[in-house]
């Protein structure tokens, strides 16, 4: 005896199907999805459902399969730009189950045009848009990709009537020919000059032939390069760790002259009564100006004609370094603020203004000049080496290590033309201060400050315990955001602040926090420099971070300058350093705190080229190749273990030097520009910035990034503030190129209000609380509006849907808004 009874769900599908007529050609594997469907739409009132609702209840079945084919009919076609929310968005769309392929596809395209007219105004700005998304995830269109593309843009707007498709592919096209030129032209003259500089090399020779030339013995040879009269072309070291030095024979026969005079113990001299190595300009001499220190701080004269002192400032963070020198500042006639960030450059003008002291901004992507002021706040980066002043302040010290950019702060610590120098940071920065202040011969006076608060090592902590004044510390942008929205499932107001934001936005984000509008900070390591910050405690998520080259442990130096936020003086009696539950132990931290500062094991400054350098060197080996002078520069004279210095990471430099080989006319110093141009590498920097380029080769105008459409904040998520804060940076990088070449950069009012609207967009996102918990609330108010029923268990069933029904349930409703 067959005991099954059937469930009320299969009695409902069995009456409906029977009433269809028709077959909905319903699989074994639907069937339990399906019967789960139709259990949600009865009650102990309604036991059947009628065949529309069969119809709908099959095509929420269905949906996740239309999706997948849509997808991979996508794949298979070369439709990139095909997201999954889009195939999401046209399989909602469907109330036919038994929709075929080609009605799929239609559905498609309408969801892709709607998205183009919600991008841009124009199809062109659409079509640079898509492109640029594509190419930061590293994907690039074909010829036949950028023709489809261009169809499925000009349809939104209007198809071929209007004749934006044939535009679209004409200018695309066109575009592509252009780049591939440039990238073909660029090839070619890299493997030129590297030949170039292979064949330079293959003439180079060893000490024992110089005697032939200066037809002298080896032994004089010797002296003289002991006496450093015999310029050395380059350096080599064999594994065994013997240093070789090469000659340049042409260098050395115009030496000729020299000789009788060297044997005298005579030498000619230049005008200075300096010593001169022979009458001709000689690259290497050049070169040597980087590759000497103690040449390189000769190369700012006007510091060098100074008589300087410096007195430098050290202390832990909140000890108050900045008070004593600003203040000395505000009362000198004249001075200049050098700060690591431009919103430490903003803090410096705004410390100024506050004591009555008229003062200018100069900064990569902005100046603020008062034709009245002789004071200059700025970047370290944008020191002006000309002009004397009475007193300057060089900020963050520390960053002489920094391998990125700490070759800016050796050059602002001997060419800042001032009389007195204040030089603020941690005590690990006091033995390479003391070493640059050696070479410039300047006089140095010490003051150790300590800590205004007392700062100890907490505990490990859940996320649960992190309270009202608390800053949670991670080390990338995703944990930032994951964390947050952690807690604002916990219903706590976060605030933010990490590399990405611009500094306008991570201001905005300090001041919710400071003024108590959000109860928890999360941040990454950005938080060390700058911004004054009211926290209680720092908690670190982890006690390693990726550094760009390996993962390894936290520094006591970045330990104490993180933690150092926690208590701040006036606010807080103490401060307290602690970890997230797992993410290390507190021992460690406690260690690292009451560690003394790390010796040093490099204590040769960093150095880079300049312009001049750049402008001598290819004067030298007669050559406008920018790559050709930085890969001299790199591989002649440049050696990892002189004595004497350190060059700086030129590897960007190098990487946009060689991209401009193939773009004409621009010089040797507008290449130069172009290369020192703070670009994302991760965003497709170098090809945009080569585009760029090329446009203004060309006398033509270069129009600014714009903002994309933005859509509302409480409907972006974490890919949508990604892509505004990309084009944010972008418009870092023109407004930088708009300081220096106005002509070719001349919309830069539109630039800063772009950069504005982004600010403001990105700011109100990290304002507005979880879609999670927005859409909750909407589909709470859909589901108080009149309708069918559901059962108490019916409703737990939908509020434990699957991340992907939630998905569809989000774009239902954004359908029906």
């Amino acid at each position: 005896m067959n005991d099954y009874a059937p469930s009320p769900a299969e009695t409902a599908l069995a009456t409906a199907e029977a009433e269809w007529e028709g077959d909905l050609d319903i699989t074994v594997k639907e069937r339990p999805a399906l019967l789960r469907q139709i259990a949600r739409r009865l009650n102990a009132e309604k036991t059947t459902i009628s065949p529309p609702e069969l119809l709908h209840a099959l095509c929420q079945v269905r949906r996740r399969q239309w999706a997948s084919t849509l997808m991979n009919l996508a794949h298979r076609q070369g439709q990139v730009w095909v997201r999954k929310n889009d195939v999401l968005t046209a399989a909602e769309r469907v109330s036919d189950p038994l929709v075929g392929l080609e009605t799929l596809s239609a559905l498609l395209d309408s969801v892709l045009e709607e998205r183009w007219r919600d991008l841009a105004d124009h199809p062109g700005e659409v079509l640079e848009e898509v492109r640029s998304d594509l190419a930061d995830g590293g994907t690039y269109l074909s010829a036949r990709q950028i023709e489809e593309l261009s169809r499925s843009i000009a349809s939104a707007f209007g198809g071929v009537d209007l004749g934006f498709e044939d535009d679209l592919i004409l200018s695309e096209g066109k575009r592509q020919q252009e780049q591939e030129e440039i990238r073909r032209r660029a090839e070619e003259r890299r493997q030129a000059e590297l030949a170039r500089l292979a064949r330079w090399e293959e003439t180079l020779i060893t000490y024992e032939k110089i005697p032939a030339i200066l037809h002298c013995s080896i032994r004089e040879v010797l002296r003289w390069i002991a006496e450093n009269r015999l310029p050395i072309a380059k350096r080599e070291t064999q594994p065994d760790g013997l240093e070789i030095f090469l000659f340049d024979p042409e260098e050395i026969r115009k030496l000729t002259t020299e000789v009788p005079l060297w044997r005298k113990g005579l030498s000619k001299k230049d005008k200075s009564g300096k010593e001169a190595i022979s009458e001709s300009k000689s690259g290497n001499e050049a070169i040597a100006r980087v590759a000497a220190l103690d040449r390189f701080a000769g190369h700012f004269r006007t510091a060098r004609a100074l008589k300087r002192r410096i007195t430098l400032v050290t202390g832990p963070t909140n000890s108050g370094k900045s008070h004593t020198a600003l203040a000395a500042l505000a009362e000198a006639q004249s001075g200049i603020a050098l700060a690591p960030l431009r919103l430490l450059a903003h803090e410096f003008r705004e410390a100024l203004l506050s004591r009555g002291v008229a003062v200018s901004l100069t900064t990569g992507e902005e100046r603020i000049i008062d034709p009245t002021a002789r004071h200059l706040a700025a970047t370290v980066e944008m020191c002006p080496f000309h002009n004397p002043v009475d007193v300057a302040i060089i900020d963050e010290a520390q960053m002489l290590t920094d391998p990125d950019r700490g070759a800016a702060w050796t050059a602002a610590i001997m060419g800042v033309p001032a009389r007195h120098i204040f030089i603020l940071g941690a005590a690990d920065c006091i033995p390479l201060v003391k070493r640059i202040a050696a070479l410039c011969n300047d006089p140095v006076d010490e003051i150790h400050l300590e800590r205004k608060s007392p700062l100890r090592a907490g505990h490990t902590l859940k996320l649960e315990e992190l309270r009202s004044g608390d800053a949670l510390i991670a080390f990338s942008r995703r944990d930032v955001l994951d964390y947050r929205a952690q807690l604002l499932e916990k219903n706590r107001n976060v605030a933010v602040i990490y590399g990405a934001l611009s500094p306008e936005v991570r201001r905005a984000e300090a001041a919710r926090f400071n003024q108590g509008e959000a109860d928890i900070l999360i941040a990454t390591d950005a938080i060390g420099m700058g911004l004054n910050l009211s926290i209680k405690r720092v908690i670190f998520s982890a006690l390693r971070k990726y550094d760009g080259r390996n993962t390894r442990n936290l520094s006591s130096q970045e330990i104490k300058q993180i933690g150092g936020r926690a208590g701040r003086y006036g606010k807080h009696e103490d401060g307290l350093v602690c970890v997230i539950d797992g993410g290390g132990s507190p021992s460690f931290v406690r260690h690292m705190l009451e560690a003394p500062p790390e010796e040093l094991r490099e204590l040769r400054p960093l150095v880079q080229p300049d312009a001049d350098i750049v402008q001598a060197v290819a004067q030298e080996i007669g050559s406008d190749s920018l790559y050709g002078v930085l890969t001299r520069i790199k591989r002649a004279v440049l050696r990892p273990d002189d004595p004497n210095y350190r060059l700086a990471d030129m590897e960007q430099a190098l990487e946009i030097a060689s991209a401009l080989e193939g773009v004409e006319n621009l010089d040797l110093n507008t290449r130069w520009t172009y290369a020192m141009c703070p670009v994302d590498m991760r965003d497709n920097g170098v090809p945009r910035l080569i585009e760029w380029a090329a446009a203004h080769a060309r006398g033509q105008i270069v129009h600014p990034p714009g903002t994309g459409r933005l859509p509302p904040a409480i409907n972006a998520g974490n890919s949508e503030l990604e892509r505004a804060e990309k084009r944010h940076k972008r418009l870092v990088s023109w407004r930088w190129l708009a300081m220096r070449f106005p002509e070719n950069y001349p919309a830069l009012e539109d630039a800063e209000r772009n950069a504005a609207i982004l600010n403001d967009w990105i700011e109100s996102v990290l304002r507005t609380k979880s879609r999670m918990k927005e859409s909750a609330r909407r589909f709470g108010e859909k589901r108080r509006k009149p309708g069918p029923k559901k059962t108490h268990h019916e409703k737990g069933e939908s509020k434990n849907a699957t991340p992907k029904g939630q998905s569809d349930n989000t774009h239902k409703r954004k359908k029906k808004k």
